[in-house]
């Protein structure tokens, strides 16, 4: 694996792509943050050091807003213009591209990778709804992508807990994976039966195992 770092300009601004290229890579991952944080988040890291070694390159896109240093994301429109304005290198070195995001990086792939042709969506802790505002959900967004579609979602997230989900259907049905007691950021609390370290296993196999099989 090599790592390289790209400024791309776009129409919201100079957004940052942070490439973690695999060897023989038969897919790219272009992962977008969230509003309360960049691309240190523990899934972003764990899937940019586990998915190169098998063949998925990850690109860790870093919006506008953030390359800026501003502490408040951008507005949803802004948020899309960006990626939308990135994507032309994301698509440059050639793979399928898969669109994917945490949190409100998440909506941004659900909204726009149908029409930028991305292979699918993984939308890492998809933001159902507000924390305590379920009447406020946002599945539209996720079952309308038309695309291949994986949701890993923590157990105890207040912004959308798995049993809350939509069931999937449609012609393109969307899968969901829940990491078990993983919060809004995949922590995981001491006491619980399960590791930190068990939690972001299950992100990045369940991960590797959907871009598997998007590539036949």
């Amino acid at each position: 694996m090599s790592t390289r770092t790209e400024s791309v300009d776009t129409p919201a601004g100079e957004a940052r792509i942070t490439w973690h290229t695999a060897r023989r890579a038969a897919l790219v991952l272009a992962v977008g943050h969230g509003a309360g944080g960049g691309i240190e988040a523990r899934d972003l890291a764990a899937l940019a050091a586990a998915l190169p070694a098998r063949g998925i390159t990850v690109a860790l896109v870093e919006q506008p807003w953030r390359v800026a240093g501003k502490k408040v994301a951008a507005a949803p429109k802004v948020l899309d213009e960006g990626w939308r304005g990135l994507w032309p290198a994301l698509a440059k070195p050639g793979p399928p591209v898969v669109a994917a995001g945490r949190s409100a990086g998440a909506r941004v792939a659900c909204r726009t990778a149908a029409d930028l042709g991305a292979a699918g969506v993984l939308a890492l802790a998809f933001p159902l709804h507000p924390p305590g505002r379920p009447e406020k959900s946002r599945a539209a967004e996720l079952t309308g992508t038309g695309l291949p579609t994986l949701v890993v979602q923590g157990g105890r997230d207040p912004f959308g807990r798995p049993e809350e989900f939509p069931p999937p259907a449609g012609d393109t049905p969307y899968e969901l994976v829940e990491v078990a007691h993983g919060d809004h950021g995949f922590a995981v609390p001491k006491k619980a039966d399960t590791t930190q370290e068990d939690a972001l296993r299950t992100i990045t196999a369940a991960a590797a195992e959907w871009l598997a099989r998007l590539t036949g």
